[in-house]
């Protein structure tokens, strides 16, 4: 069953006036990585494979994002189950679980066939959003919206975790609640959205047999770092890094990682 999120009125009109209030000239895609699509706008289905506790914050961003002019989510039934996450050819597939000491808080996996996405998935790590440094509203809502935007193909506008806050949930930092509060899209992201999907192409990959979607899976496990493949960038920190693995038939596998930071649990 097909579930489309809404929310009151009110709500849009605050969203809007704090997008709005934001500095200009953000330029912050993935790459060239973007879904094929014969139509704008066009809808990209989202799998829910999240438990009760995290059904509140997956409905944000599904929300949230579909305010854009150029695309829609639609909440639909998860194809997976959410220990493995794996993908389904032609959506996103939005998991929890208590993934381990994996380093890392949550991940947003595509695969792409040259620089069309052909299927996402974005993984929370309970394991550290059960402490006491992760469980709030806001770290689970900014790393929610951060994880299904890159499925999309959005990046950050700003990496370092101590700058000013940005009124987005692109925006990486050490208070997302603030103010302004990073628990949201703002009107930099929207823009963004529009400058990708500013053409269509001749073939979709928003379907259920997508072209170029074939993947190797048995055997593989997503969760841990040693199976993401090469390296490809980081930001000063280390906290935030791109991973990038060769899948195959001209299929590659990209991990975007926001690892949790080492120290703030200690001792506790």
């Amino acid at each position: 069953m097909t579930v489309r999120i809404r929310r009151s009125l009110p709500l849009i009109v605050v969203l809007t006036v704090v997008a709005w209030t934001t500095v200009a000239d953000a330029n912050h895609a993935w790459g060239n990585y973007h879904w094929a699509t014969t139509a704008i706008p066009f809808t990209l289905k989202t799998g829910d494979n999240v438990s009760s506790a995290w059904d509140v914050y997956l409905n944000d961003a599904i929300y949230d994002w579909s305010q854009s002019s150029v695309l829609e989510l639609t909440k639909v039934a998860g194809g997976s189950r959410a220990k493995n996450c794996r993908p389904t050819s032609g959506r996103i597939e939005v998991c929890n679980a208590a993934y381990g000491n994996t380093g890392w808080l949550g991940i947003a996996q595509i695969w792409a066939s040259g620089s069309h996405i052909t299927q996402g998935v974005a993984k929370m790590n309970d394991t550290y959003f059960n402490t006491a440094t992760y469980n709030s509203p806001a770290w689970r809502r900014l790393v929610m919206c951060q994880e299904v935007a890159h499925d999309f193909g959005l990046d950050h506008q700003d990496e370092a975790f101590n700058n000013p806050n940005l009124g987005s949930c692109m925006d990486y930092t050490s208070d997302p609640d603030g103010p302004p509060s990073n628990e949201h899209p703002n009107a930099h992201d929207f823009a963004q959205i529009v400058d990708i999907y500013d053409h269509i192409d001749s073939t979709s990959t928003i379907s259920a047999t997508a072209p170029g979607s074939a993947h190797a899976l048995d055997g593989v496990d997503f969760d841990s770092p040693g199976q993401w493949g090469r390296l490809m960038r980081s930001n000063a920190n280390g906290r935030v890094q791109i991973y990038e693995r060769e899948m195959g038939r001209g299929l590659k596998m990209i991990t975007h990682v926001f690892w949790a930071d080492p120290d703030a649990d200690r001792g506790r």
